[in-house]
């Protein structure tokens, strides 16, 4: 079952983080890609350019960033390969307690039909 995990930080950081927690996270990622249940992970610049795009009855409407209305501040994801909900709760579990205060939202991700 392959995941996507979707960190967003309850407030913007006030600094980038720790020696410390870069090192710790660093640790956690080279251990989930050589495991093979961490497939890819980025960040996100919060501070880079935005773009919103909708649709609306076939008109685009693009909004540039940064959105100042969001509650929350994306952070970065993770897609990842789980054996079943269990083990990517385990798995983001870990992730929390190096990256600390914020949300991971899990979506399992549908399998290209063939």
């Amino acid at each position: 079952m392959r995941f996507i995990s979707i960190f967003t930080h309850p407030v913007v950081p006030s600094a980038p983080p720790s020696p410390d927690v870069m090192a710790k996270m660093g640790a956690l990622i080279a251990e989930g890609m050589k495991a093979g249940w961490l497939i890819a992970t980025e960040g996100v610049d919060g501070n880079s350019a935005s773009l919103r795009v909708s649709s609306k009855q076939g008109e685009l409407t693009v909004t540039d960033g940064p959105f100042t209305e969001a509650k929350e501040v994306l952070g970065g994801y993770a897609l990842m390969e789980a054996r079943d909900r269990a083990h990517v709760l385990e798995l983001t579990r870990k992730f929390l307690a190096i990256a600390g205060d914020g949300t991971c939202e899990l979506h399992e991700l549908c399998a290209p039909s063939t």
